[in-house]
């Protein structure tokens, strides 16, 4: 099998890095190289942005419609390469092929919100707000924006970020993970089928030194992080200080608390599959359950479903999790069991050493289950980022509210129960920014901003919805008069009234 290697995007070309440092792209599932992924130069990173700042003063003229059509041939372009770009994600990633299929479709989701850009962009008018005065706003584009993203979605995440930014009349440039960037590198190939012009969407690769080049450089506008709280603070912090718009959407520990009242056989296949699929690496999987009062003694059956999932390579038709996306990450969520166990979590389910026949090199780790886990934990405190659900017991739904308010993370939480009161309840008292409610992971759809908060977010504005459409662009505010040509003055007026 020939390995790929993966190309930088300037101008609307495929450009090989000038690199000497180049990095594997492997599959999890087999460790066989299938791409090479290089960190460009401080000057390639260079120059791709000022191609962008070159196309941003042609693309921001470009009318709301012309937009809107490149937006509508985009998506239905994703739509038709939904195998093609599930089947680069697996290859790279590991997650299942249906779960890479889904990712595709919650991407594609943004882009369709995307082609209602000649709505989303309007600006607002009041007429005669003074004495023949009106007030009215243009929602305008900021410049060059960016995007750095994480390994664990490759399609999604990056369609969380440039196409609204591009929408909106703003050019980009992406910095994907380089753990698997080929179904990103295709992504954008689709983009530019579409017919997004050279210089609006460039692509660099690298790691914390391109990273730190994009935050400090002055002539990008805003950039978007998703990924770890460590670097998403670090990035924060540095573009803010640079003058950038800056939105960070970091980590989380989600939790799921599961009332006596809930559909028991529904809410145990939720939980596992939020806590199991793509194996745990989700910044939204329920990593944690509450099981509450009498739904404790749920806790034998919820181990026994984990018992029957079928771990395999992401191809396995019948595959409920695929392998973790490195070695690396296998040893870390592997330390972390045993660390679990040490601190006194009663592990009921120990995926560690998992072996796939025929895949004895991939990074496997079964479902994992531990019960009676404390805050203290740290099992509880550090993302795993693995298939390990952590099972807490508490008397009622007030305990369960409290246990969740004081995690430092607000990403996504949720409840299974068939009392509207206790629903109602619940998403008015939780510190979460993201609730579902009977629904174990509360990804909102694209026309709604996704709103994880406290610890797990930093910036106001977050994805997709009107709040990104806020972010990326700037709001201008228009004061006028018209004077009929005779008009005569009616003197001077020294005060701050419009009349």
């Amino acid at each position: 099998m020939s390995v790929r290697e993966i190309p930088m995007v300037i101008d609307g070309q495929s450009v090989p890095s000038q690199s000497q440092d180049w990095r594997d792209v492997v599959n999890p599932a087999t460790q066989e190289v299938v791409a090479r992924v290089p960190f460009c130069t401080a000057e390639e990173v260079d120059r791709a942005v000022a191609s962008a700042k070159e196309a941003f003063q042609t693309w921001r003229k470009v009318p709301l419609g012309k937009r809107m059509r490149i937006m509508l041939k985009f998506q239905a372009l994703i739509r038709d390469n939904t195998s093609e770009l599930a089947a680069l994600i697996t290859e790279e990633h590991g997650k299942t092929l249906p779960d890479a299929e889904g990712e595709v479709g919650r991407g594609l989701e943004v882009v369709e919100h995307a082609c209602s850009i000649t709505s989303l962009q309007l600006g607002e008018l009041a007429e005669n707000a003074g004495t023949e005065i009106d007030v009215y706003t243009f929602n305008q584009p900021l410049g060059v924006g960016a995007g750095i993203t994480a390994f664990n979605f490759p399609i999604m995440l990056p369609c969380f970020m440039f196409p609204l930014a591009i929408a909106t009349g703003n050019t980009f440039l992406l910095k994907p993970s380089e753990q698997d960037p080929s179904s990103t590198m295709r992504l954008v190939e689709l983009a530019h089928e579409a017919g997004i012009p050279p210089g609006v969407l460039n692509v660099v690769h690298g790691g914390p030194e391109v990273a730190n080049q994009i935050a400090d450089h002055p002539d990008i506008k805003a950039l978007s992080f998703i990924g770890s709280t460590h670097v998403g603070t670090l990035l924060y912090n540095r573009a803010a200080a640079a003058g950038k718009r800056m939105q960070s959407m970091m980590g989380a520990k989600n939790h799921c608390v599961v009332m006596p009242d809930a559909n028991r056989s529904q809410a145990i296949n939720n939980l596992l599959g939020s806590a199991f699929g793509a194996a745990g690496q989700r910044c939204m999987a329920n990593s944690v359950v509450v099981l509450v009062g009498e739904a404790r003694q749920w806790l034998d059956e919820l181990v026994e479903g984990a018992r029957r999932m079928t771990v395999g390579p992401g191809t396995q038709c019948d595959a409920d999790l695929g392998p973790l996306v490195s070695p690396q990450a296998r040893e870390r969520v592997e330390h972390l069991i045993g660390v679990g166990e040490k601190e006194g979590a009663r592990l009921m389910l120990d995926g560690r050493g998992y072996q796939v026949e025929g895949y004895p090199d991939g990074n496997f780790v079964g479902p994992t289950v531990f019960a009676d886990v404390t805050a203290e934990m740290t099992i509880y405190r550090e993302e795993v980022f693995g298939p390990v659900l952590c099972v807490a017991g508490v008397d009622t739904l007030d305990e369960a509210i409290a246990f969740i308010n004081a995690n430092p993370n607000g990403n996504g939480t949720s409840i299974f129960t068939n009392s509207g009161w206790v629903a109602k309840r619940f998403e008015r008292d939780i510190d979460v920014g993201q609730v579902g409610i009977n629904v174990p992971i509360p990804v909102p759809v694209a026309y709604f901003s996704f709103t994880g908060s406290r610890g797990s977010k930093l910036g106001d504005l977050g994805p997709n919805g009107k709040q990104a459409i806020a972010f990326w662009t700037q709001t201008k505010t228009v004061t006028a008069r018209w004077f009929e040509p005779e008009n005569v003055s009616g003197g001077i007026n020294s005060t701050i009234s419009m009349h």
